[in-house]
């Protein structure tokens, strides 16, 4: 365990038992918030004993009680809400929300929940205790990665200055489209996980040729950007620039993709049921072009995976099977939008009405437990690396005294930085105030 401790063994272990599904109209209720907020603290508390590289009780927790199908359930419920459900609630007239933390809570709901699997399917026992679920899982991995294909015609990061977002809702929609692209990497290196195990229990090649077409498109530079004089690149949660020896170095996420490819193309099992259709060939000979010397060096066993590529390419494509092919398919986006078909206008007036119309007492109520829940000293301990500049993006250690919210390397570049960062530092600070 590691020194800092933010649930004890016990309560680790009644809030896992406790956690269950909801209806996609309880969604922001007072019972899915207490859930939201254990599932943050269970989230915190697997990053720390993650970093530790003690004991994990979080993920053991997670196998003896059976909760990774919930928590798969719960991760494409909310993506189904964020869908199917928010649009149409952005669209009724007397949607005015003068606070947008309850919608912002519901929306980050997402991204906790696939932080926690990308935490706890290290381990593959609890990627086999998904069941069949993983089928669920893999397929919803298979639709961030396509967003993340389609985020690639980009022509660089996303924009973060606030002064064009005039409205709360504005800026909302702004944060869930940058938060999207997050849960796309995150998901991504959850079906690396997954491709571990291929062998194992699992074998969905119809769901899984997909996964190698969008894992060859991944290998685009999907992650980093040109810009004039530098090139930067998405690494630790944040648009870093990479100094010129740095640039042939492979990235974590570019291994990602490259071990998930490994997994699935070498894996006997994957290969025997393997269609290889014309199609199938050419984009896998894709991959070709970018086994250079310099990736071979770097992960030597990728050089199998070449040796695979040339025998395909002298391959002739197999015709289309004729035989009776029984194969489970992915069940719980079905069952969700069949349950829920209809309904979305109904869920989206409910959810104004009773969840997103918060009194002021309630607001502060829920910032008393926010603040409870997310302790400044886990946060520190639980962030990927050292802050960053916000001005000049070197490591930094002196943070906004107003705000508590940005860093500096040092007073200048807060000056520097001070008339972007002015209009949110006042807002958050007027906020704080205001609990």
């Amino acid at each position: 365990m590691s020194h800092l401790e933010l649930l004890l063994p016990g309560e680790a272990d009644l809030l896992i038992r406790g956690l269950r599904s909801f209806p996609l109209r309880e969604m922001g209720s007072g019972g899915w918030n207490q859930q939201h907020e254990n599932l943050e603290k269970l989230n915190m508390q697997a990053i720390l004993d993650a970093t530790a590289s003690q004991d994990e009780p979080i993920q053991e927790l997670l196998v003896t009680h059976g909760k990774i199908p919930t928590l798969v359930e719960e991760l494409i419920a909310v993506e189904m809400w964020k869908q199917k459900v928010f649009p149409v609630l952005c669209r009724l007239e007397d949607f005015k929300p003068q606070n947008t933390f309850p919608i912002y809570i519901v929306v980050h709901h997402e991204a906790s929940i696939i932080n926690l699997l990308e935490t706890v399917f290290f381990h593959k026992k609890v990627c086999e205790s998904a069941e069949d679920t993983v089928l669920d899982l893999v397929d919803y991995c298979h639709r961030k990665l396509t967003l993340l294909v389609a985020r690639s015609g980009h022509s660089g990061p996303p924009e973060d200055n606030e002064s064009q977002y005039s409205t709360p809702m504005q800026e909302l929609q702004k944060q869930a489209e940058l938060m999207e692209f997050e849960i796309a990497l995150k998901a991504l290196s959850v079906l690396r996980y997954i491709t571990d195990c291929v062998n194992r229990q699992w074998s969905v090649p119809q769901t899984m040729q997909l996964v190698h077409s969008k894992c060859t498109q991944c290998l685009h530079p999907v992650c980093w950007f040109l810009s004039p004089g530098k090139l930067q690149q998405f690494e630790g949660g944040c648009w870093q620039t990479v100094a010129p020896p740095e640039q042939q170095k492979l990235s974590k996420l570019d291994g990602q993709v490259w071990i998930a490819l490994y997994n699935l193309l070498l894996s006997p099992e994957a290969r025997a049921r393997y269609c290889l259709t014309s199609f199938a060939k050419g984009q896998l000979l894709k991959l070709r072009a970018f086994l250079t010397d310099t990736l071979l060096d770097q992960l030597p066993n990728l050089a199998d995976l070449q040796g695979f590529l040339a025998h395909l390419a002298l391959a002739e494509p197999q015709p289309p099977k004729k035989d009776l092919v029984l194969e489970q398919i992915p069940e719980i986006w079905e069952r969700l939008e069949q349950e829920n078909r209809g309904k979305w206008q109904a869920i989206a007036k409910h959810q104004l009405r009773h969840v997103f119309s918060p009194s002021e007492q309630d607001l502060r109520l829920q910032a008393r437990r926010w603040a409870e829940t997310y302790r400044l000293d886990v946060l520190e301990a639980v962030a990927p690396e050292r802050p960053r500049c916000a001005y000049c993006s070197t490591e930094a250690s002196k943070r906004c005294s107003r705000c508590q919210n940005e860093w500096y390397c040092c007073r200048e570049c807060q000056v520097k930085h001070w008339e972007k960062h002015r209009k949110a530092c006042v807002r958050t600070a007027q906020g704080d105030r205001a609990k």
